[in-house]
């Protein structure tokens, strides 16, 4: 990589950070980046998901106060969420880079379609939160015990890891669109705030591709002076997304990036 390229490559990262702070979707704008510069398909999917690690970090940090009271949730969902990640770093490297190449355009879409819905989902996930909090109340007063109370939360536990492992699976194969599964699983699963919730998706989301890139550390598929500069540029686009978000509206921002990332899967599409 020359200068040039490592300059757009950083410059993406920016605008990738600072729309991930606003609205989500910043993969869709650096994984065609690191393409456009020559980067090979999986090299680049990669490569992306070690440079974003800081900007998964930094917004579960963000998050902090809401995962407090959630340490059991935690302590189940994380390890689940990372086995996860690292299944789907064994999956991508085993695909090979013919077929993999020949899956980004509709992993793209795909990845477009979750944040087109996702303004729906948070919705819904709100809804049922109220919903289940209603009834919860009036179970309670009906005189639920304590040991059913305990085998429902254990059974929600588990049941909660289940429907969040393929989206960790997804999460560490490709990743653009993970946190809308995850937290239609959490929401479909537990009774909570769609803030906490929020939270919580966040942590598992930073579990997942964590746990992914310290898995691509030792595949040899790591272009590590992109990644930096990724790293870097991300951290600053995150920092200008924060100060933005008062300005900005983050569905017209969304609504950008859906249909950058239409046209973006489209031309993969029409290359092959």
């Amino acid at each position: 990589m020359d200068v040039l390229d490592l300059i757009l490559v950083a410059l993406a990262a920016v605008a990738g950070g600072a729309v991930n702070a606003l609205a989500g979707g910043g993969t869709l704008i650096t994984f065609p980046m690191l393409t456009t510069v020559g980067v090979p398909a999986m090299a680049a999917n990669v490569t992306n998901t070690v440079a974003l690690c800081p900007g998964y970090l930094g917004a579960t940090l963000a998050q902090w106060n809401d995962l407090r009271g959630q340490a059991r949730r935690a302590w189940l969902l994380l390890p689940a969420a990372a086995l996860g990640g690292i299944a789907g770093g064994v999956l991508l490297l085993h695909t090979g880079e013919r077929l993999f190449r020949a899956l980004v355009p509709y992993l793209i879409l795909l990845a477009a379609g979750l944040l087109a819905v996702q303004d729906r989902l948070r919705a819904w996930v709100a809804r049922r939160a109220r919903w289940s909090r209603s009834a919860s109340a009036h179970e309670t007063a009906g005189g639920a015990s304590a040991a059913g109370e305990a085998v429902g939360a254990s059974a929600a536990g588990a049941g909660t890891a289940l429907l969040v492992a393929p989206a960790a699976v997804y999460g560490g194969y490709f990743g653009a669109g993970m946190s809308v599964i995850v937290l239609a699983a959490l929401g479909l699963a537990l009774d909570d705030t769609l803030t906490r919730l929020n939270a919580l998706k966040q942590a598992v989301a930073l579990s997942v591709n964590v746990a992914a890139a310290i898995f691509f550390l030792f595949s040899g598929r790591v272009v590590w002076i992109a990644a930096l500069a990724m790293a870097v540029g991300a951290l600053i686009g995150g920092a200008l997304g924060g100060r933005l978000a008062s300005r900005i509206r983050p569905a017209t921002l969304r609504w950008i990036v859906v249909t950058l990332g239409v046209v973006i899967g489209l031309i993969y599409l029409s290359r092959r």
